[in-house]
């Protein structure tokens, strides 16, 4: 997938909920829980390992202010925070995201032992 054809990198003006100098951050347009998140470099990038270190400053500090918009929005009780890295590891959408997703109690009987996902 080239920045042409990406869905990723032509944001509408009403998708971006959060943003600075290299990322944003949207809702997730099949959400596992209510406010789930997805925090998008700018740059077309596939991997987190492709990152420069000020994009992957930018986008821990927007994962921040995603929890934080969670917080007061959504009043959620945990979160998961994931990267899918690679067709083997669930990526379906070639441009690097984060998945930030809020956690209610009672929303699972037993969320131990890794993601809920």
């Amino acid at each position: 997938m080239d920045p042409v054809t990406c869905i990723f990198c032509t944001p509408g003006s009403t998708d971006i909920i959060l943003e600075n100098e290299f990322a944003y951050a949207r809702y997730d347009k099949y959400p596992v829980s209510p406010g789930h998140l997805l925090i998008i470099p700018k740059r077309h990038i596939s991997s987190i390992f492709h990152t420069t270190g000020d994009e992957m400053a930018a986008l821990w500090r927007l994962i921040r202010d995603a929890k934080d918009f969670l917080d007061r929005n959504y009043s959620p009780d945990g979160y998961n925070i994931g990267i899918n890295d690679g067709v083997p590891a669930g990526q379906t959408v070639m441009h690097l995201h984060i998945h930030v997703i809020p956690w209610y109690s009672g929303d699972m009987e037993d969320s131990k032992g890794g993601s809920k996902e």
